[in-house]
């Protein structure tokens, strides 16, 4: 199996090859075309870098119109209008001022030919980013600072995540999971430091610990006369840390969440909400999983499995992957890592250029993921070719954007509906 995804690597590296050398005549992405039945919903997922290094700034950029980094964000979503969106790296505010205003100046105006896109339903989620546990956690020897929160961050919410939708948000129905212990997961991979072969985290530690390092949210959304449970959150990435690989296995534990969450019955029953609720989702409920994992199923450095616990999940429909142009492009620009990684550069959601940062590559790490009786009509990822206009929207770093893309996935299932492209 290796050998195959490494040889189909090859092919479409060798494919992007042949097309820098020919003319290119472009219609437009994919991304904005509407393919299938007219009752399919287009759900997405996008890391948009919107955090900021100090509170209240986001809220303060959104609140009037005409910010560069905003603007562009808004008209990929413009192009490629999901009807429900999540959005990673959205700063919280408890005003909703950020959300709204995002709304408000920005994709309610339009930019260039694209139109702008109405959310009458916003949801922004609490995050465990910036949020002072009073441990060592980071073991620096000192107390305090974005490596003690809960979730790493300098303040309260940075890189917090906030849904957006078409169809009505049941929020009396929303369950929460910031505080869940990592401990209270059976067979957690609790970091080990090698040296001594004792956890890496003392008694003391483990009694506060959170498993996310954001919020792992079910926002439930009215679809026509069904619900569908957006399972959002964004585990943190499995670097940044030492041999006890603590971030690695915590991300790995944040993606098998939402696995044991979907399984439901014995699987989910040692999870617990923030109200105290026990339990998973009902095995009949329909749900779509969303959101940056940072983990990407061949490549890069997270624990082996890691991402497989979703895309392997018999809950899961993965009979077909988002895919773009510009990915298999781009990974033979940048070459390096690109070149020798097993996974599909079709599939890569996001641009780590090693030149720059002595990265990984382009892996892919953002998803989204409908339950298995719900039929995919179209995916793809929003990632032009150089010789497409809309290119500029994603560039090379310096991103004008994000150095993640938008990813989307079209689902139906027997009474859904649509909000239409509005």
């Amino acid at each position: 199996m290796t050998h195959n995804v490494f040889s189909r690597r090859r092919a479409l590296l060798s494919a992007a090859a042949l097309a820098l050398l020919l003319p290119v005549v472009t219609t437009g992405p994919a991304d904005a075309k509407r393919v299938g039945p007219p009752e399919s919903v287009r759900f997405a997922s996008v890391n948009a870098s919107l955090n900021r290094f100090n509170a209240g700034d986001l809220a303060a950029e959104l609140s009037s119109p005409g910010s560069a980094q905003p603007d562009v964000i808004a008209e990929i979503i413009q192009r490629t209008r999901p009807e429900v969106l999540l959005i990673n790296e959205f700063d919280y505010d408890a005003g909703d001022v950020a959300l709204d205003g995002f709304q408000e100046n920005y994709l309610s105006v339009p930019h260039g030919t694209a139109e702008p896109i109405e959310y009458p339903y916003r949801y922004a989620a609490r995050s465990n980013t910036g949020v002072p546990s009073g441990r060592d956690l980071d073991k620096d020897g000192f107390v305090g600072g974005p490596g003690d929160a809960y979730g790493f961050g300098f303040f309260e919410g940075q890189f917090a995540f906030a849904v957006y939708s078409m169809f009505p948000i049941d929020l009396a129905g929303v369950r929460t999971f910031q505080n869940f212990l990592w401990k209270d997961m059976p067979g957690a991979l609790l970091p080990v430091d090698p040296d001594t072969g004792e956890s890496f985290y003392d008694d003391g530690d483990l009694e506060i610990f959170r498993l996310s390092s954001k919020n792992h949210v079910d926002v439930p959304i009215a679809v026509g006369d069904r619900t569908v449970h957006f399972l959002v959150s964004h585990p943190t990435p499995p670097v940044f840390d030492g041999p006890e690989d603590r971030n690695g296995t915590r991300n790995h534990d944040e993606i098998r969440f939402w696995a044991d969450y979907v399984r439901g019955g014995r699987q989910s029953s040692y999870i617990y909400d923030d109200d105290g609720h026990v339990g998973g989702l009902d095995q009949s409920a329909l749900f779509v999983i969303a959101g940056d994992q940072n983990a990407d199923p061949f490549d890069g450095d997270s624990i082996p499995g890691a991402a497989q616990q979703l895309l392997e999940s018999p809950k899961v429909n993965t009979t077909v992957t988002p895919d773009s142009l510009g990915g298999p492009e781009q990974a033979l620009l940048q070459g390096d890592n690109n070149l020798t990684h097993l996974g599909d550069p079709a599939f890569d959601t996001a641009d780590f250029g090693e030149a720059i940062f002595g990265g990984p590559g382009n892996l892919r790490v953002d998803y989204v993921l409908p339950r298995k009786n719900m039929r995919i009509t179209d995916a793809g990822v929003f990632w032009p070719l150089e010789s497409d206009p809309l290119f500029s929207l994603v560039g090379t770093f310096p991103f004008p954007s994000s150095d993640h893309r938008l990813v989307w996935v079209d689902v139906s299932h027997g009474g859904l509906g649509t909000a239409g492209r509005r």
